[in-house]
């Protein structure tokens, strides 16, 4: 309401009789005085579930998560993969807690073989507190990464038909 009361002042006292120059400048500083910068015209409240979902996407776009979430959360993504209509979640392994100014991250993620775990840690954090900062404007105050379990290359051809024994 304040807007359009401030846009309507500003209209009425620039569009005055007066002919002369200085009577003009007073006016335009007068209406330049009574509206609000755009950052004080509203309110901008960002949900968790986007936080979440931002950090999600950082963390699955470094090398060597080999998948995000711990063994439950990855069995229901399982699941969920199966069902027509449904597709992996973004948020799964993601916990955030988001403030007014700040955000607070929890990321747990599977790790590929063979990667040094501090430096994957410290790349997901890197990539997690950049992402959130530059789309939301939100200060992260902490990002912690838990590595559930290490991923082999070979693990996924256990299922093959071979049988082990004739």
């Amino acid at each position: 309401m304040s807007d359009t009361t401030a846009t309507t002042e500003s209209k009425s006292t620039t569009g005055g009789t007066d002919s002369s120059k200085s009577g003009s400048a007073v006016a335009l500083k007068d209406a330049s005085k009574s509206v609000a910068p755009a950052g004080e015209r509203g309110k901008t409240s960002i949900a968790d579930q986007v936080v979440a979902k931002i950090a999600g996407i950082a963390t699955r776009e470094i090398n060597g998560v080999y998948d995000v979430g711990g063994a439950t959360e990855r069995m229901v993504g399982k699941v969920r993969e199966v069902i027509p209509g449904t597709g992996t979640s973004t948020t799964q392994g993601i916990n955030v807690e988001v403030g007014e100014r700040q955000a607070a991250v929890d990321v747990s993620i599977v790790a590929d073989y063979g990667v040094a775990i501090h430096q994957l840690a410290a790349a997901i954090r890197r990539n997690v507190i950049t992402s959130i900062e530059q789309m939301t404007g939100l200060e992260v105050t902490e990002v912690n990464v838990t590595v559930h379990d290490i991923h082999f290359g070979d693990e996924d051809d256990d299922s093959s038909d071979t049988p082990r024994v004739q």
